[in-house]
């Protein structure tokens, strides 16, 4: 088998393990799969934000065919009224930003994941009380912007879901809504500016049967675990999130101080 094609065997193999922890925790799909890519060099990762949006709207679709009347309408209006303009804005500054520009943000922004990460392992119980709506607008225009820049939306909405006082499935069916409607303007971004290639649609092709695979199992078969493991396991991911936007620009920086 060419490296070529066991390439793109693996991309697909890596977006059924997303699918099937999306599913369960709402979130990680694009941090999974996106991370995986980058790490094993298996396709460009221009590409492979393009490859996200497009396996996330797939995704998005079979979760919400059934749960949607779970979406917490209120938080949900609430975060795609700032997440949208976010998405607009980041966008904008992704193509006119210098590379060390975006390298001194994606620091601060994991930076501030890192912390809402740790905050939330220390305390996995959601609070007592509903935030207020300024809370969910401006995490939704940091997550939008974040989104645009870096097409890693979910880590602040993902920070204010989960400390709510919501069901798992509440938190989980909204942000997968969120991310789905994310996902589209996105790829209607990308669609209207640079297009999509050959290669990202035979990625993508390839890789639907195994995020329909991976989407079917969490449905039909979810882990017998409680919410305060769920709970943990989101911060966990939100950490390593963090650290991924954090560690490139790190090792940058390190390479130019001691070179």
């Amino acid at each position: 088998m060419s490296g070529g094609v066991l390439d793109l065997v693996l991309v697909w193999l890596v977006a059924g393990g997303a699918a099937w922890v999306q599913s369960l925790t709402g979130f990680a799909f694009g941090l999974i799969l996106v991370g995986a890519i980058g790490l094993f060099h298996l396709i460009p990762l221009p590409e492979a934000a393009i490859l996200s949006s497009l396996l996330v709207i797939f995704n998005g679709m079979m979760m919400l065919r059934r749960d949607w009347r779970a979406i917490d309408r209120q938080g949900f209006a609430l975060l795609m009224l700032g997440s949208l303009p976010g998405l607009l804005i980041g966008y904008g500054l992704l193509l006119y930003l210098t590379t060390s520009a975006l390298s001194a943000l994606a620091l601060i922004l994991g930076a501030l994941i890192i912390f809402g990460a740790l905050q939330l392992l220390h305390r996995p119980e959601p609070r007592e009380r509903r935030s207020g709506p300024v809370s969910f607008i401006t995490t939704g225009m940091i997550g939008g912007i974040m989104g645009g820049l870096f097409s890693t939306a979910g880590p602040p909405i993902i920070w204010q879901m989960y400390r709510q006082p919501l069901t798992h499935v509440m938190v989980r069916s909204t942000l997968v809504a969120v991310f789905f409607i994310n996902a589209v303007a996105r790829l209607g971004l990308v669609l209207v500016s640079t297009g999509i290639s050959v290669r990202v649609w035979l990625a993508a092709a390839g890789a639907l049967p195994m995020v329909f695979l991976g989407t079917l199992l969490a449905q039909k078969f979810p882990p017998p675990v409680s919410s305060l493991v769920l709970r943990r396991s989101a911060a966990a991911l939100l950490l390593l999130s963090g650290l991924a936007l954090c560690l490139p620009p790190l090792f940058t920086l390190a390479k130019e101080i001691f070179s």
